[in-house]
């Protein structure tokens, strides 16, 4: 990929970040892992600031979110400040479906990209195989006499994989007798979904990670009691095995700009936002961290900022809204094959949606600047549009062209930050508080932030979250499971829908990570591949260079 500068190796991008050599550990040139020791070391360091990249509700082909939040990071550089990128790392699955890679695109993009998109430094491996460790000893003690009196109906356990499979998702195991254990129905989710890989992004150090492990609920015995992870004995086994999955990894952008790559939960079924400790180093090693939410702010964002925030003691200090002319046409019911060419009327007609995210943002109190992320396609007067659009709301739109500039396209985005910031100081306030029941959090998420008119429960639906709340789990936070496609909970449903009513078909406990995951919609916790996925297109030349993976 073209570059300002040569990559440079990763003591170099350590050391200019202020890092000693026995902080961080190289895994070869371009790649490292930084010691929590690290962070403990500077505890006491004042934090830069934070910056989150959101965006409007995006399109089946995303809307370059990833890609603006490293430009953006670049040309924070270029202006003079000490920028630290802070990113989730992709998961291999999609990345062989159908979304591709996850590191940017253009010339903004985090490197090494093939590395980072495929096995990385193992970390994704480790959340699998801690995962699975799980699962095999919860069916070996249930084919050992089962001490706990586990109700093998009631195993919430399931196995991973970092692939998109859709014959696992239901699966019966245990088959052939029996010597291979007690025959039951499961299935697998993909690693992304994982509850060790959420928890494993929130916990603050290798003790509260072993902590959560041990809180992560797995089953119910016979006459309804919890079953924990901690009493099968073995989350000191499987904090052996994340043992270096919990410190985070260190690369760089194409320009040279530091960035911490760690953690990947889904936004979509977790909480959507690379580990805390990535971030809170960033804080103490940069003078603005760059982090990225998933997916909409109504998703993503919403969860970074109940979840992650109040966990870690994060105060956001501005948002930058990604918006598109590409994604505004197409809530404005624009094809998605046309959305190449000028639609005014469909993209005045799409504005709506910008209207309900920048609504949504300053619910929270925070500063914002929405991000015109340019593509080729678009014209003059559909950015002015938009810009004037914005204008109208009392936001500041800027144009930025990072995909094919690099930081020299984001400059005028770098500057309106940083006096967005100079100028105006968060009053961060969260959406709702914890302790109110179950139902009154998820309907304050679906009324606030999606403008749903209410919230469907089953019948099964409500007896479950009464259950929840009986066993003492009612005051975690909510982590809604939503389309991405759309603010409803229908991904048919474009633009800024209006009189819907959200269903939640069901509620998981990720007692570990610490909050509810409310089912709305039609969610699949394992994807499947499309017709032609991604890896029909990927291969290896004879000097081992990787193709096709963008």
């Amino acid at each position: 990929m073209p570059s300002d500068r040569a990559l440079r190796a990763i003591g170099e991008v350590a050391r200019e970040m202020g890092l000693s050599d026995d902080e961080w550990i190289p895994y070869g040139r371009t790649k490292a892992k930084i010691l929590l020791s690290a962070l403990k070391a500077r505890r006491n360091r004042p934090d830069g600031r934070l910056v989150v990249v959101s965006s409007i509700t995006p399109t089946p082909t995303g809307e370059g979110k990833t890609t603006l939040t490293v430009g953006l990071g670049q040309a924070l550089w270029r202006v003079g400040s000490r920028a630290v990128v802070v990113l989730r790392q992709p998961s291999i699955g999609p990345s062989f479906g159908q979304k591709g890679g996850g590191t940017g695109g253009g010339r903004a993009q985090v490197v090494p990209m093939e590395e980072i998109n495929l096995h990385f430094t193992g970390d994704f491996h480790a959340v699998t195989t801690a995962h699975n460790l799980l699962a095999a000893v919860l069916d070996n003690h249930l084919y050992h006499g089962n001490d706990l009196t586990i109700d093998p109906r009631q195993v919430l356990w399931r196995r991973v994989m970092d692939m998109n499979d859709r014959a696992l998702r239901q699966i019966v195991l245990g088959l052939g007798g029996r010597t291979q254990g007690f025959p039951r129905e499961d299935g697998f989710l993909i690693t992304a979904a994982s509850e060790v890989m959420a928890l494993l992004c929130l916990a603050e150090d290798l003790d509260d990670l072993k902590a959560r492990l041990a809180r992560v609920l797995v089953a119910f015995t016979f006459d309804g009691k919890p079953v924990l992870a901690g009493q099968l004995g073995i989350t000191g086994a499987m904090a052996a095995l994340l043992n270096d999955a919990v410190h985070p990894n260190l690369v760089q952008t194409l320009e040279g700009t530091p960035a911490l790559v760690h953690g990947g939960p889904f936004a979509n079924i977790a909480h959507g936002c690379n580990s805390v400790v990535a971030t809170k180093l960033a804080l103490k090693l940069g003078d603005v961290c760059v982090t990225e939410a998933g997916f909409g702010f109504d998703l993503g964002a919403e969860k970074f900022f109940d979840i992650k925030c109040r966990y870690a003691g994060l105060t956001p200090d501005a948002v930058v809204l990604v918006a598109t002319v590409r994604a505004l046409k197409y809530h404005g019911d624009a094809p998605l094959a046309d959305l190449h060419r000028e639609d005014l009327a469909a993209l005045e007609h799409g504005m709506p949606n910008l209207d309900k995210h920048v609504e949504d943002i300053r619910l929270f109190k925070v500063p914002l600047v929405v991000a015109i992320n340019r593509f080729a396609s678009d014209t003059e007067r559909e950015l002015q549009a938009v810009t004037d659009h914005a204008g109208r709301l009392g936001v500041r739109a800027v144009v930025a062209d990072v995909f094919a500039a690099g930081g020299a396209g984001g400059l005028d985005l770098a500057r309106g930050l940083l006096g967005l910031l100079a100028d105006e100081r968060s009053r961060f306030t969260p959406l709702y508080d914890w302790g109110l029941p179950v139902r009154d959090k998820i309907e304050l998420i679906a009324k606030k932030m999606y403008g749903a008119e209410g919230v469907f429960y089953p019948k099964r639906v409500e007896r479950l979250i009464e259950q929840i709340e009986g066993l003492g789990y009612g005051g975690l936070p909510i982590c809604m499971a939503k389309t991405p496609r759309s603010l409803s909970d229908d991904p048919e449903l474009r633009g800024r829908p209006r009189d819907f009513t959200v269903t939640v078909n069901d509620v998981r406990i990720s007692a570990g990570a610490g909050f509810l995951v409310p089912m709305t919609g039609d969610i699949m916790t394992m994807p499947g591949l499309p017709k032609h996925p991604n890896a029909e297109r990927i291969d290896v030349t004879p000097d081992g260079a990787i193709t096709g993976l963008v």
